[in-house]
């Protein structure tokens, strides 16, 4: 077993090779294309700008940016100066970017906009300025620069101003900022996705960040410096942020997609000649594979994919690229990305059926939720772990902090899960992902995994909505394959002789988009949506699973 790689300060990373790699460092489709000793040279110059505005060591630095080369340059200037990057989610709207912003304590905000309509400096002006009636309120006075690179705002610092401020700081003052820069300082306040919830900030050392990449990219991928990586994952995603500092840790070119389109994905995966893709869900894999160009792509020279999905897609994945191997996951924010993760030597029914070991280094028990005593192999319970990637704790949550950490420094996730006896892990979905459907518990992982089987059902999330009869019933949100149909009634006629009864959805809807927090589906904005149809409508008791119903 490889020993997990030496932690350093994430500001270092790019200098250390830069210092003997002129090799590519960075691809992105709006034109980037920056060797080592560039994008060093970029991030020096980005940081000096940071100092010359009194950004100082523990600062949060705010992140709410389309994926470009600023948002990258941003991360790595921040870790330098030993201030704390805040990546905030770029789908979020008013309400929830005030939250953040206030919740954070932001000393600076670094803000842009792009061709695709985004326009998150006015957003930010709007959050700054409310109104009577919004839904959100002043975030006080903590916030001392907002940086518009864009120039979208007058009342916000410009390009040039940002720029300007680097003037009056030398290298060496840059350098001896950073390298007070301490491993076990805190880097990342990455906020979670709030599928459920509102937000919480989890705190990321340098440490978690700086070895876990690497350790996951050495231990499953085998990313040497002759690899390019390819990654869709937003950067204020850890699924964008750790794999990218890996790659720079041991030399790879990172290859970033921006703002994802399958066509442009599809032709940086093929002219760069990546050999390791990181899609991770099938919401972004499957445009790619459906593409028209894929068929006459050359793509021989992709070795792994990392996917999470069904066994039954994982398989249809690997069947569309035979050569490739598919391997799937266990990640969290609390562990600095993947906890678990398929080996691409495991046999097919392990990479397919399991979310694969342990990441070395890590730890992973499983507990009966209501004893927190650990239960046997194969048995459900929850997933709790430790060790070098975990985070340090919520930040300004203390009461949350005090009922997720146990006595021995475990975490305890929420997310249902099982060891087999080869050690390889399965996921049972989140404990607040489970219906009571009349006495009995259900997991809406089950279903949608029964769903997805149906050849009309592309992606299928399942949420439970209340009912007079059983107290809460599933009700599933289903998007087509293309070209394909089917009606509600055809769905729950698929269901009622494959599972018990009281699991057959109650209620079938179709959709064409969904409503998403970073990567995730907000099943709480499907929830209310169909809530309130049903209270608009009076309907208060479901049909029967048998029952035949229309919708329109």
């Amino acid at each position: 077993m490889p020993l997990t790689p030496p932690a350093s300060p994430l500001g270092d990373i790019v200098d250390r090779q830069a210092a003997t790699n002129d090799g590519i460092a960075l691809v992105m489709p709006s034109g980037v294309r920056l060797s080592y000793p560039e994008l060093a040279q970029r991030a020096d110059a980005f940081a000096s700008s940071l100092i010359g505005l009194g950004v100082r060591s523990g600062d949060h630095v705010g992140i709410l940016m389309h994926n470009c080369l600023d948002f990258v340059l941003a991360l790595i200037a921040t870790a330098k100066v030993g201030a704390v990057s805040v990546p905030i989610n770029g789908r979020f709207k008013e309400a929830e970017a005030s939250y953040i912003i206030g919740h954070a304590d932001l000393s600076v905000l670094l803000v842009n906009a792009d061709d695709a309509g985004t326009d998150y400096p006015r957003l930010v002006h709007r959050v700054l300025n409310p109104q009577p009636g919004d839904a959100y309120e002043s975030i006080g006075d903590a916030l001392r620069h907002v940086v518009d690179f864009s120039g979208r705002v007058d009342s916000f610092l410009t390009r040039a101003q940002f720029d300007a401020a680097a003037a009056g700081i030398s290298l060496d003052e840059l350098k001896n900022r950073q390298n007070r820069v301490r491993i076990r300082d805190i880097a990342l306040l990455m906020y979670t996705s709030g599928t459920t919830s509102r937000p919480k900030g989890c705190l990321l050392t340098h440490e978690s960040i700086s070895r876990h990449g690497p350790n996951v990219a050495q231990s499953f991928f085998s990313l040497t410096q002759e690899d390019a990586f390819w990654d869709p994952l937003p950067l204020f995603h850890c699924g964008g942020i750790v794999p990218m500092f890996a790659c720079f840790t041991l030399g790879a070119t990172f290859c970033h997609a921006g703002h994802f389109e399958p066509g442009q994905a599809l032709r940086t995966i093929r002219d760069e000649k990546c050999t390791v893709l990181y899609p991770a869900f099938e919401a972004i894999w499957l445009p790619i594979l459906d593409h028209p160009e894929f068929a006459t792509s050359d793509l021989s020279h992709v070795r792994v994919i990392q996917n999470i999905a069904t066994p039954e897609r994982m398989t249809q994945f690997e069947n569309r690229m035979p050569w490739a191997r598919q391997v799937t996951s266990y990640g969290a924010t609390e562990t600095a990305s993947n906890l678990t993760m398929g080996h691409p030597d495991d046999p097919l029914e392990v990479r397919v059926n399991t979310l694969g070991h342990v990441v070395p280094g890590m730890e992973a028990k499983i507990v009966d939720p209501d004893t927190g005593n650990e239960v046997p192999d194969e048995e459900f319970g929850e997933l709790c772990y430790r060790g070098y990637a975990l985070f340090e704790g919520y930040y300004k949550s203390p009461e949350i902090n005090a009922a997720v950490f146990d006595a021995e420094g475990f975490f305890h996730s929420g997310d249902r899960a099982a060891r087999r006896l080869d050690g390889n892990f399965i996921y049972g979905g989140r404990y607040k992902d489970m219906l009571k459907v009349g006495g009995e518990n259900v997991a809406a992982i089950e279903i949608e995994d029964l769903l997805v089987h149906h050849p009309a059902v592309r992606v299928a999330q399942v949420v439970g909505v209340r009912d007079a009869r059983y107290g809460e019933v599933p009700a599933a949100f289903i998007e087509l394959n293309p070209n394909l149909a089917a009606t509600e009634a055809d769905i729950i006629e698929f269901c009622v002789n494959q599972i018990a009864t009281y699991k057959v959805p109650r209620y079938i809807r179709f959709v064409v988009e969904w409503p998403m927090s970073g990567t995730k589906v907000k099943k709480f904005e499907l929830q209310n949506h169909l809530i309130a149809e049903l209270d608009r409508d009076g309907i208060h008791t479901a049909p029967r699973s048998n029952a035949r119903v229309t919708t329109d």
